[in-house]
């Protein structure tokens, strides 16, 4: 599946205090890229609202209690929700009451009875318009566009993150992960090693090998990038992978010495395929392994105990069955970064080696 296709259904609330409206509108929404949530009143709406993201919603106007617009307001300003889109379901064209629904904060009105591709057709624009503008304010892109800056380092790896982006993705689809584990791997293979920029260029650019003071430092790059994620409500599922992807199955690894499934499975995943690029692709110290060389290199981290061996097995039975799934297709290197930094390289700033 190309990355470009992965697409999380849009989160849509229901709110209405009559039932037969909610199934009614839940039907409609029924496709697979929708994913629905309900409430039969205004507080429940809210409590849904401080639990987790939607991308839109669809608030009755006429509800016992609190109303839409009262709901809509205190989406705006008690929950500080100003960008959620809110559409206004309603059976009156009363022009006050719909100026009242907009003074409220409602961004769109749908009028009871409606069509139903109507209705669909507004709640996919303003949640593609949501989905839009989150990209624009989180610090997802300027993350990326950095884990790219900290790639072009290293002349030698390639497009190495869109690779482990997107075989992650191909393992993570084989063990039926959701959708937003299948964008935190993909996340992931891009944002893994951002933490190096904090390290120095002496250590993360020497030619010989690190002596013991300098792994000590070099280790910390992924506790730096655990940091530079933390906070940010989209990366919670990939903060995991760029923390533990260096640890091992024994309790061997860093930088918190976790051992068989205390790692996160997302960092399990992501530990193989990073592994199996590094051995599928040419470095200056060694030539591409194929399959052969590459299935007994990873059996034998297995057997030393380094990787999860149920994965491990997973993977490997991908790798001899379907190699060409984890081959990257033209189009996939991109993601929300890469324009960034292209126009930072094209201005020829950035020089990695006097």
């Amino acid at each position: 599946m190309s990355l470009a296709k992965i697409q999380q259904p849009f989160k849509v609330l229901i709110v209405d205090d009559e039932k037969q409206h909610r199934e009614l509108e839940k039907e409609v929404l029924s496709g697979s890229r929708y994913c629905v949530s309900e409430a039969c009143n205004g507080e429940e709406a809210l409590d849904k609202l401080r639990e987790e993201e939607f991308d839109v919603v669809l608030a009755d106007k006429r509800m016992p209690g609190m109303d839409g617009d009262e709901l809509c307001r205190q989406i705006r300003n008690d929950l500080g929700l100003k960008l959620l889109p809110v559409i206004m379901v309603t059976g009156t064209n009363d022009r006050m009451e719909l100026l009242k629904s907009l003074q409220a904060g409602a961004n769109d009105f749908i009028h009871k009875p409606y069509n139903p591709m109507e209705l669909m057709a507004r709640t996919d624009n303003l949640a593609t318009h949501k989905r839009l503008t989150d990209q624009l304010e989180n610090a997802e892109t300027l993350l990326f566009a950095l884990a790219r800056m900290v790639e072009a380092r290293d002349e030698h790896t390639g497009n190495h993150c869109s690779r482990l982006a997107h075989i992650s993705v191909v393992m993570g689809e084989a063990m039926g992960l959701s959708s937003e584990e299948l964008t935190a791997l993909r996340r992931g293979g891009v944002l893994h090693d951002i933490g190096k920029l904090g390290i120095p260029d002496s250590i993360l650019l020497k030619d010989g090998p690190l002596n013991d003071a300098e792994w000590i430092v070099m280790r910390q790059h992924t506790i730096i990038g655990d940091e530079l994620l933390r906070g940010l409500k989209s990366m919670e599922l990939t903060q995991p992978i760029v923390r533990s992807h260096h640890e091992r199955w024994d309790g061997g690894g860093y930088p918190d010495g976790l051992k068989g499934e205390e790692i996160p499975l997302l960092a399990r995943v992501f530990q193989l395929v990073d592994i199996y690029d590094a051995l599928a692709n040419a470095r200056p110290y060694k030539p591409a392994f194929n399959i052969e060389k590459i299935t007994l290199i990873m059996t034998g981290e297995v057997e030393s105990g380094w990787r999860d061996p149920e994965l491990a097995a997973l993977f490997l039975k991908i790798l001899h069955e379907r190699p060409d799934d984890l081959l990257l297709s033209v189009g996939e290197e991109c993601d929300m970064g890469t324009e960034v930094f292209e126009n930072i390289q094209r201005t020829g700033a950035l020089t990695w080696k006097e």
